[in-house]
């Protein structure tokens, strides 16, 4: 792996239209995404805008937790860990709000395209080293093809359908959304959307968010004309070429200004981004497009080589300085393997090995991460930035418990640096709201997350079982993203001004939440392993005890990394310093059961049980971080 252009063919193709959402392609900047399903005769583009989502600034304290707590601390204490698991419900509190769509540009093509056996050959396709989208069919003797791509620097999602022939495009156009909205043509070459999200999770309240978006049409060739039809659609006829902008934008000013007080007018918004590229060529977006992108992409190249035999007899060193020289030989060989459908590389690949696509499989987790994040905008949620439901699995929302952190998991290994931004600005956002749960729930010092927030960065337990739900953590596995930024990057005014006020934030917290058990050691109480139960002593199901190997895992490398952190910045002579140095010898070791399993829970009586995730991700965590317990 190396900076440079090297790896082979990265593109993703497919030999018909997306049957499903899941079948379509997506692109984003960041803040726009689409899903391109790559219809012929009727075209769905599913757009999202990422601060579309229910809700307004709400207080979630839970001012009755106090007593709560010390209840179900008493029941663990005891051992009577069924009861405090139900108990423990009083510490939960309202669901956290949902991720919506925007709407779908509709395209609806003339009759040609309807004729049976006449739009071949058909391809698909999301080229990867260009973040852009190719749609190409024939219709009897005329080819037409549709690019896609989501431009950062312009802030816009383009799309420009073209024909091989002369006046051979017509098409009709339309903006539609789930949301309630009001859709209408401003002008020859324009149509307006605007609405508003529910400021609860009801479709009828709109006191929420409230959005904008633009369609800008532009036709080429001398017989191209633009009716409008009913005031809200836009037909093309006879034209050779056609480019469609779509810019959006909403009233959302941060997760403490409610809708309601928002300065922003997210229409004016729309009409000043389409002002600043009015004169722009559909080539001049794409050339900046492709800087902006390319610049970030192009940092990393992977390239496997097929194995050219079992055993290798010859000097290691020597083969390994043959096999390297052949790259370029191989890379011509698979050439033709590339050009095949993914979903047949994909079905092939359990028996005929491709290196390549285990190229293009690690080169689109990249380009997932670079189209979901940037800076300035939203952290990735738990679908990056794509949905096309009102109620989306398992609301869209950033999950703590390792959804979030995996999304940015690849982000410095993969010199992806700046597309982890959004993460850092939203754990600040996260802290100010933390510290209220923390003071308020848990009558504790500085901040704390739970397992699932939202764009209005919640940080207390939410409403649902306690098995995910109550699990004050989230804020601590985050914070370990701040340090290994400065790992990767050794940038110290970071680690001063933004790193080690968060991470202090979040150790205050972690200090205040740690008590004393009855051989000395600091635990966590009540403590769950995300997602998963065990069976009780007694026979009966419960996920509630104390010091999970997952708690103790995390709180030793938050408490690790802090450290660190004082010694580089010079802040070792701070109190809170000092309280750490004696608080993390006192946290319970890693257990090992006779079978020579880390044991997740205290006891070796206890017996993992379901869960709604297959395992403890205990397993992700500790085993990596095991050798500080030794």
């Amino acid at each position: 792996m190396a900076e440079g252009r090297g790896s082979r063919n990265l593109k993703i193709r497919f030999r018909e239209g997306g049957k499903h959402w899941t079948d379509a392609v997506p692109i984003g900047n960041g803040r726009l995404g689409a899903m391109v399903c790559g219809h012929v005769h009727s075209e769905t583009i599913h757009l999202n805008e990422d601060t579309l989502w229910t809700g307004t600034p709400a207080d979630y304290t839970n001012s009755k937790a106090p007593p709560a707590l010390s209840h179900v601390r008493n029941l663990v204490h005891r051992q009577h860990y069924p009861q405090a698991t139900a108990a423990s419900s009083a510490l939960t509190g309202n669901p956290s709000e949902a991720y919506l769509l925007l709407g779908d540009i509709q395209l609806d093509f003339d009759y040609s395209h309807l004729t049976p056996g006449l739009q071949q050959p058909y391809e698909r396709e999301l080229d990867l080293d260009t973040a852009t989208v190719k749609v190409r069919y024939s219709v009897g003797d005329v080819q037409f093809t549709r690019e896609h791509f989501a431009s950062y620097p312009d802030q816009l999602i383009v799309t420009q359908i073209s024909s091989s022939k002369p006046a051979k495009l017509s098409f009709t156009v339309s903006l539609l959304s789930k949301i309630i909205n009001q859709t209408y043509v401003n002008a020859p070459n324009q149509i307006i959307m605007k609405g508003s999200c529910p400021g609860k999770r009801i479709q009828h309240n709109p006191h929420g968010i409230q959005f904008s978006a633009i369609l800008d049409l532009k036709i080429g060739g001398t017989d191209g004309v633009i009716h409008i039809l009913d005031n809200n659609k836009l037909k093309v006829e006879a034209s050779d070429w056609a480019v469609l902008l779509l810019v959006a934008s909403s009233s959302f000013s941060g997760p403490f200004t409610a809708p309601s007080d928002s300065k922003k007018d997210p229409t004016s918004q729309c009409f000043t981004t389409l002002s600043s590229i009015s004169n722009v060529s559909y080539s001049h977006l794409y050339a900046r497009h492709l800087n902006d992108y390319q610049g970030l992409f192009h940092r990393v190249s992977l390239q496997l080589m097929r194995s050219t035999r079992p055993n290798i007899s010859e000097d290691r060193s020597l083969e390994l300085k043959r096999l390297t020289s052949s790259v370029a030989h191989l890379s011509l060989v698979d050439s033709t393997v590339t050009q095949a459908s993914t979903s047949d590389r994909v079905k092939s690949f359990q028996t005929d090995e491709d290196p390549s696509l285990v190229e293009l499989l690690f080169q689109y987790g990249r380009y997932l991460l670079i189209s979901s994040s940037r800076p300035g905008t939203q952290v990735a949620n738990l679908q990056g930035i794509w949905n096309k439901d009102l109620e989306p699995v398992w609301d869209g929302a950033p999950h703590l418990n390792i959804n979030l952190e995996m999304n940015y998991w690849p982000a410095l290994p993969c010199n992806l640096s700046e597309c982890q931004e959004p993460l850092f600005d939203y754990i600040s956002l996260l802290s100010v709201n933390g510290s209220k749960t923390a003071h308020v729930n848990y009558q504790a010092n500085g901040w704390v997350a739970h397992s699932k927030s939202d764009i209005w960065a919640r940080t207390s337990a939410g409403q649902g079982d306690v098995v995910w739900a109550l699990w004050p953590m989230g804020g601590a596995w985050l914070c370990t993203h701040l340090w290994e930024h400065y790992a990767y990057t050794m940038d110290e005014d970071f680690l001063k001004y933004k790193a080690y006020p968060l991470m202090e934030g979040c150790v205050s917290f972690l200090l205040s939440w740690l008590i004393e058990d009855s051989e000395g050691y600091l635990e966590t109480n009540p403590s769950t392993s995300p997602e998963h139960y065990f069976i009780a002593p007694n026979g009966e199901p419960a996920c509630v005890s104390q010091s999970s190997t997952m708690d103790v895992a995390i709180i030793n490398e938050v408490f690790s990394t802090f450290l660190s952190a004082a010694e580089v910045i010079g802040r070792t002579k701070d109190n809170i310093v000092g309280e750490v140095r004696k608080a993390q010898p006192r946290l319970r070791p890693i257990n090992i059961a006779q079978d020579g399993s880390i044991m997740e829970w205290t006891g070796e009586r206890f017996q993992g049980s379901r869960g709604a995730s297959p395992a403890p991700f205990t397993s992700i965590w500790s085993i990596s971080r095991a050798y500080d317990y030794f």
